[in-house]
């Protein structure tokens, strides 16, 4: 009985040992050819799949906020399978946000109040672009939003098919305080759309706080007009103020949820001098 015992333990742990083995060897595989994959310069798709089980997922606080919609930046919602990973840091899925739209509107502002953290709003620049992440904690994984903001100098040509490619989502702005800036956005989602077919498209009016400050019956019309453009461009529609932070976060949560197929429960909000949700 010794020796059976003995010999049921070896088989185990020669059993263990090969499926630790052949487990590692797997990740490696899949490691070499996704890098493979980069390096051919293949695009990925962009329809996201759960994330392996064996990654750890620990359980978030319940609260009656999160209950209802995504409330926080760390959202109990499931990373996609295929990403990009940074050559340095091989844990981190890295995600890619367009920001388009005319000079002098507010985008960098937009951005700035987004990213928040002093640390990441040094982000990269190249002439006519500029770059800043803002990373989150998703399920034990970190995600990095990297937004590529194109400067809206008339010297766009070159800098579209690089800010656009392999995007998730692309996020076209407008002064709402500008009409002129509103009748461009037709023309930005095009020169977008050129680069990239799937990236989920969001309009956003800037300025709120100078907007509301308008006639009442001008702001219906560029309230009306701005719907229109969105249903136009099958994008929802977002009304912000990065001055007081007026839906710049529920705009990335709401991409976040597209992105992810989780519930979105945030009500549509058509009322004129309110910020407008539409979608």
């Amino acid at each position: 009985m010794p020796q059976f015992g003995t010999k049921l333990n070896n088989s185990t742990t020669i059993r263990r040992r090969f499926h630790q083995r052949v487990s590692l060897l797997r990740r490696c595989i899949l490691r070499v050819l996704h890098r493979i994959l980069l390096c051919s310069g293949r695009k990925t798709n962009n329809t996201y799949s759960m994330l392996p089980p064996a990654l750890p997922s620990p359980p978030l606080p319940t609260t009656a906020e999160s209950a209802g919609e995504i409330a926080r930046e760390e959202m109990d919602v499931a990373p996609p399978a295929m990403f990009q990973t940074h050559d340095l840091d091989s844990d981190l899925v890295s995600l890619k946000i367009s920001l388009l739209g005319d000079c002098q509107i507010g985008k960098t502002s937009f951005l700035v109040k987004y990213v928040g953290d002093e640390k990441e709003k040094h982000g990269s620049q190249m002439e006519g672009l500029n770059q800043m992440d803002k990373t989150l904690v998703v399920k034990g994984v970190r995600i990095s939003y990297c937004i590529w903001e194109v400067q809206g100098d008339g010297k766009t040509e070159d800098r579209i098919p690089m800010a656009c490619t392999d995007s998730v989502a692309i996020l076209i702005m407008f002064d709402l305080t500008s009409r002129c800036t509103l009748n461009s956005v037709l023309g930005w989602y095009k020169e977008a759309r050129k680069w990239n077919q799937t990236a989920i498209p969001v309009l956003i009016g800037t300025k709120f706080d100078d907007f509301i400050q308008l006639p009442i019956d001008l702001q219906w019309t560029i309230a009306n007009e701005a719907r229109k453009y969105a249903k136009a461009l099958n994008a929802a529609l977002f009304f912000s103020s990065a001055t007081y932070n007026i839906n710049v976060n529920k705009i990335f949560k709401f991409i976040t949820a597209k992105l992810f197929d989780l519930p979105w429960k945030v009500e549509r909000n058509l009322n004129v001098g309110e910020p407008i949700i539409d979608f």
